[in-house]
């Protein structure tokens, strides 16, 4: 057989025969059970409050239960072992059938599940819950809800930690279902901490080399402090760069002449006499071409200013012959 199939022939089984002792050890109030298969058989251990009616007299009931379990379970030489519940109140599985029993005899809903919840408070658990659903009063159904504490609903926490039972009780108008979750007092929540006055914590500090805590705070400059600190280092920094500044740029020209220094450079002395020479060759030419400009223009003035004298003397020799 695959092992995915026999995985779901193991919960199966462990199905049926929890319903098996359900049924056959309500009145002892049953509260569960373990099943571990061992090399010697298959161990099972019960949960009950009254062992006593589990065992029966002489252990007859705990021998028919054996042999059930052996023809009808196929259970290979099954060892029962009865355990006492030491708290009922803390039992999931045991609540529920009470508070079942209770609304079958004819409790007030309201009144057997606060009754109920205070009793499991009572007994010390961190958190509990009920939930009764069904036609709980009338012809259609609900759901009631009673808390109390703590609870957890989902994670590993709800599957490890939470106990959970569940019961039916058989009403005229219906079923009622009871489902009860309780915490119980020693379980360890993974948010749980616990806080310890006046305990020595030098066991627990590990020892560091070199300088010690408060040397090393000594040595810290305060917030304004430290503040300061970073805006004269930041105009230290600023200054240091402006003074560095000009050396570079003397140390750059320096390197240009040096670089310079090897080439030949003509006397300029020959350069300078020759453009003295071109200048007073050009003033020279400027003087003669502006001085036979002047008198060509002062020809034109006489010619113009003659031309002008006799035009008046005819007009003044006409107006008299008129």
């Amino acid at each position: 057989m695959a092992d995915e199939l026999q995985f779901i022939e193991d919960g199966l089984q462990r199905t049926q025969i929890d319903e098996f002792f359900e049924e056959e050890l309500g009145r002892a109030g049953y509260g569960g059970m373990e099943v571990a298969k061992t090399p010697m058989g298959t161990q099972i251990v019960l949960k009950a409050e009254k062992p006593g009616m589990v065992i029966g007299k002489g252990g007859k009931n705990i021998r028919k239960i054996t042999t059930t379990l052996e023809e009808e379970f196929d259970l290979e030489d099954p060892q029962v072992d009865v355990q006492e519940v030491e708290e009922p109140d803390l039992n999931a599985r045991i609540v529920a059938d009470r508070l079942a029993n209770a609304l079958e005899r004819g409790w007030y809903f309201r009144k057997a599940g606060h009754t109920t919840i205070d009793r499991i408070m009572e007994a010390g658990a961190k958190g509990a819950e009920i939930v009764l659903s069904g036609k709980v009063t009338g012809a259609r159904s609900r759901v009631e809800k009673f808390n109390r504490g703590y609870i957890k609903h989902n994670g590993e926490p709800a599957e490890d930690i939470v106990d959970h039972g569940q019961g039916v009780a058989v009403m005229k108008l219906g079923t009622i279902g009871v489902d009860v979750k309780i915490i119980p007092p020693d379980a360890v929540l993974p948010d749980d901490f616990e806080i310890y006055e006046d305990v020595d914590v030098s066991e627990y500090v590990e020892e560091v080399e070199g300088d010690s805590v408060e040397e090393l705070l000594a040595g810290e400059p305060e917030e304004g402090d430290a503040a300061e600190a970073a805006d004269a280092d930041a105009e230290s920094a600023d200054v240091d760069a402006a003074e560095d500044a000009p050396d570079e740029e003397v140390v750059e020209e320096a390197d240009e002449a040096e670089e310079f220094d090897d080439v030949d450079v003509p006397d300029d002395s020959g350069v300078e006499e020759d453009l003295d020479e071109l200048e007073s060759a050009v003033d020279e030419e400027l003087d003669e071409e502006t001085a036979e400009e002047a008198e060509e223009l002062l020809d034109e003035m006489e010619d113009d200013g003659a031309g002008e004298e006799d035009a008046v003397d005819d007009a003044d020799e006409e107006g008299d012959d008129e």
